[in-house]
């Protein structure tokens, strides 16, 4: 499963017409080998930019060699406008460093004035509100930017990904569930799709995948995961039969966007319905990439992925759920950790979290949802709320 993006960066070298561009050049290729040197993956632009033209010709080229976010680099002072509109030109993210002065012997006549030139190239991006990524400190030597770069790296993969992201829901959030409250302008604002289904749609679809030949191949797929903690190996075909649902959900309705996560309706009804519980299916989800959000938790769902963009590792989301017991606090933290019981907080869901995520020897095995049994099934032998983690 692909749903996260590939960073390719383009370096392009910009230099203030007073300056001598190879000047700039010749730091550009000292950066470079620098990020190769740490593994990043970096295309070298060979077009200095000096002016307007120049610029155009750069965004040509990085756009061709299939760049998806740049890094826009003072050799020297640079040329404030150009520079700038490089960020505005290019689709996707741009970041902008300049590089350090090489030594007081240097100072009369090799000096490049990249110090200044980030001062007004910041200005000049804030006048025409152009968004772009600064470094906190963004002058440093080839090794040092090249540090920087490795850091702009996850913001870089997180903004293209919500550029390409489409959020799909199933489901109205539960009663008394307004902190899943999910305005859907400033997903927009972020450059996000939605597109929001009923439950109802949802059985359809499952029902359709009822004799799925790939059925068996997803069953002895989730043998294999939970090994020993397969406690209930005959709710594993409806769960496998779910899990192609959303699967080919996701390729079938993706339209114009690469990536999908979901937010949906996991109870009351649902395990009536389906005759189990979601949660374990969302856990391989949200390990490859694709997090699936509980209780039509849209925002839950974004934040997941973008914690997967900028982590490139699984993700997953608890509720912000009880205090802490002051025995288990003075068991476990107190003396240990610089932490007030007042500091702290319990976490805690159902069961969506990966597997990769769990201790295995705190028992970690295919379970049932207490509170949905006590509640649907009156606390007795469980049947429809087997699925958690």
């Amino acid at each position: 499963m692909n749903n996260i993006p590939e960073v390719k960066l383009g370096l392009i070298a910009v230099s203030r017409d007073c300056f001598v561009l190879s000047f700039s050049e010749n730091r550009r290729a000292n950066v470079a080998a620098e990020c190769f040197k740490k593994g990043i993956n970096l295309y070298e632009a060979k077009t200095g930019v000096e002016n307007e033209k120049d610029m155009l010709k750069a965004v040509d080229e990085v756009t061709k060699a299939g760049c998806n976010a740049i890094v826009v680099f003072l050799g020297n002072f640079g040329p404030e406008t150009p520079e700038t509109l490089l960020a505005q030109y290019f689709n996707g993210p741009a970041m902008f460093v300049g590089h350090t002065e090489d030594s007081t012997d240097s100072l009369m006549n090799d000096r490049g004035d990249a110090y200044c030139g980030m001062l007004n190239c910041s200005y000049n991006l804030g006048l025409r509100s152009i968004k772009a990524y600064i470094p906190e400190y963004p002058i440093g030597t080839p090794e040092e930017i090249a540090s920087m770069i490795a850091d702009f790296v996850p913001v870089a993969r997180a903004i293209i990904g919500l550029s390409s992201l489409k959020i799909i829901t199933f489901g109205p959030r539960p009663q008394d569930f307004f902190a899943c409250n999910a305005p859907i302008k400033g997903l927009y604002d972020l450059g996000v799709e939605v597109e929001e289904n009923s439950e109802l749609d949802m059985m359809v679809a499952f029902k359709k995948h009822a004799d799925d030949k790939r059925i068996p191949d997803i069953v002895r797929d989730m043998e294999q995961e939970l090994a020993e903690g397969n406690h209930h190996p005959d709710v594993l075909p409806r769960l496998a039969q779910f899990e192609l649902t959303l699967l080919d959900w996701a390729e079938e309705r993706k339209g114009s966007r690469k990536y999908v996560v979901f937010a949906n309706k996991c109870w009351p009804a649902f395990p009536q319905e389906f005759g189990f519980v979601p949660c374990y299916v969302n856990s391989r989800f949200a390990s490859r990439g694709m997090p699936i959000s509980c209780e039509v938790d849209i925002y839950g769902a974004l934040s997941e992925y973008i914690g997967a963009c900028v982590s490139g590792d699984a993700v997953t989301l608890l509720d912000l759920d009880s205090s802490v017991p002051e025995d288990l606090y003075i068991r476990e933290v107190k003396g240990k950790y610089p932490y007030a019981l007042t500091d702290l907080f319990l976490g805690f869901h159902c069961g969506n979290t990966p597997l990769c995520k769990l201790r295995k020897e705190k028992n970690t095995a295919l379970k049932f949802q207490l509170i949905l049994n006590r509640i649907l099934e009156k606390g007795g032998e469980p049947d429809v709320t087997r699925g958690t983690l």
